[in-house]
């Protein structure tokens, strides 16, 4: 058993009186990958925040080769050589790509000046590490979200620290950004790093960890060595109860075509004709770049068209903007909830009437609160919501439970057509299977539903056709009966399939 280097004993926090964590112990082990999983809302990132010096434990002990400390701020605990890779970006856009690196530790010639030379040259060594292509002078804002995921890591990585905590970094990356990742990390395990590896991915977690702690409920779970565990006793830990099925699709037979797309054309997409029949889940595949949320957000008004026709129950329809969109019947849950989805800032009540406000407000714009109390609780116990009440903040919601509200939202504009563009991403394994029985009801209702998954055995599993985009265009469909993950990929990468 190789050396703890961090053991944090007995953590408790309270907010406001509400225990979060209760009695945890957690353990970082010199040149060790640790995995930390659990469900949203276990307590992982809490614990995290903990040890960082974000949040001050109510009580316990945080013990650094066995020695007591305590960090009061994010700078005491990178002094100590600690580096947190946050799930949520935590990048200033109007900077550049070495500055946001290096903010707050640019280097400075011998007038105190920044040695921009200098930064810019280092910011360079740590993207080249990842693989990152990019001039570190790129603004922030010009880059994807997954590049941007790259350069929080490559943030992380500068501080040259001793511990490094990495909250779901793959959540935005492609496959080829993943194995890089990957092959990063090994490297610095290699060195005598130790990792926290915090991810809902358990095909990543028997890849790369060597020791897993489970948290539910705030609650420790238990800490095995990765090769005593399956992926089904993991969930089982997770989730407190045996999932049946972990793709739990039905079979229904397809009613008439209610969306129809011809030879659509913008700057992002090509000649992309499709149709989409009432009670059927299309789902649309492609790596990273391939043009799929360009599609979706084309369809509901948020990007122009160039040519092509939209049919909506036969009918030409022209989208000039998302409530145009909603107005025909088409509604679109973002792939960024916490972007363009919810508004963290509003309530639950508020969040989900957002969209269909006018239905809920007089003519001289008086909101109708009680209605909106009358549907958001009609929502909350439909869709298993777990929150305080409709007045809860939708920030201190869960992942699974901000992603069921942004979906909720979606609904309430009563659509025919629901556009769901990766809607699991970043939600546990217990809210996945909450989330894919949603769909599967609204499938049952006659609803169309177009479905956006980076996880090829979430499309495969969830969707009763397959259509899959290579750089804008679209490659091919297949069948349920028909599809494999070589099929999708071969498409993916622009290779015909036999």
């Amino acid at each position: 058993m190789p050396d703890t280097i961090i053991s944090m004993k007995n953590i408790n926090k309270d907010f406001t009186g509400v225990s979060v964590l209760k009695h945890v112990d957690f353990n970082i082990y010199d040149g060790n990958i640790m995995a930390l999983i659990g469900e949203n809302g276990a307590g992982k990132s809490t614990l995290m925040k903990i040890l960082t010096g974000v949040y001050t434990k109510t009580s316990g002990d945080v013990l650094w080769n066995n020695n007591p400390v305590h960090f009061s701020t994010i700078t005491d605990s990178q002094k100590q050589g600690i580096a947190i890779i946050h799930q949520e970006l935590n990048l200033i856009q109007n900077l550049s790509i070495g500055e946001n690196i290096f903010l707050g530790r640019e280097p400075v010639n011998s007038i105190g000046k920044i040695n921009w030379k200098k930064l810019y040259e280092e910011a360079k060594v740590w993207l080249d590490t990842l693989g990152l292509k990019e001039d570190p002078r790129t603004l922030i804002k010009n880059i994807s979200v997954g590049k941007q995921q790259l350069v929080e890591i490559a943030k992380a990585l500068s501080l040259n620290a001793r511990v490094i905590i990495m909250d779901e970094p793959t959540g935005a990356l492609t496959v080829a950004e993943t194995e890089k990742l990957f092959g990063v990390i090994r490297e610095l395990k290699a060195k005598g790093k130790s990792i926290v590896y915090i991810s809902h991915r358990l095909k990543e977690i028997f890849e790369l960890c060597d020791h897993v702690t489970v948290l539910r409920d705030g609650e420790l779970i238990g800490e095995s060595p990765i090769e005593s565990l399956d992926e089904d006793k993991i969930i089982e830990m997770m989730v407190g109860r045996k999932l049946s099925e972990q793709y739990p699709s039905i079979l229904s037979k397809p009613g008439k075509t209610v969306l129809e797309v011809k030879e659509l054309c913008n700057q992002f997409v090509h000649k992309i004709s499709f149709a989409l029949r009432e009670g059927e889940i299309v789902g649309v595949a492609g790596l990273m770049g391939a043009g799929r949320t360009e599609l979706a957000r084309t369809l509901f008004g948020i990007y122009a068209k160039e040519s092509g026709e939209i049919l909506l129950s036969g009918n030409k329809i022209r989208l000039k903007n998302p409530a145009d969109a909603i107005k025909h019947g088409i509604a679109y849950v973002s792939e960024d909830r916490k972007a363009n989805g919810i508004v963290l800032g509003l309530n639950v009540r508020e969040n989900i009437t957002l969209a269909a406000l006018k239905a809920y407000s007089s003519k001289v714009g008086a909101v109708y609160k009680s209605q909106e109390e009358e549907t958001t609780d009609k929502y909350i116990k439909s869709m298993s919501i777990k929150t305080s009440g409709s007045k809860q903040l939708v920030r201190y919601l869960s992942g699974g439970n901000q992603q069921k509200v942004s979906i909720a939202k979606s609904l309430e504009t009563k659509p025919k057509v629901l556009i769901l563009d990766e809607p699991t991403r970043g939600v546990d394994v217990g809210a996945k299977k909450e989330i894919y029985d949603l769909i599967n009801l609204f499938k049952q209702q006659g609803m169309c539903i177009l479905m956006i998954s980076s996880e090829i055995p979430e499309i495969i599993g969830m969707s009763d056709r397959i259509m899959v985009m290579h750089e804008g265009t679209l490659t091919g469909t297949l069948d349920r009966s028909e599809v494999t993950q070589e099929s999708i990929m071969s498409l993916a990468v622009g290779k015909d399939v036999d």
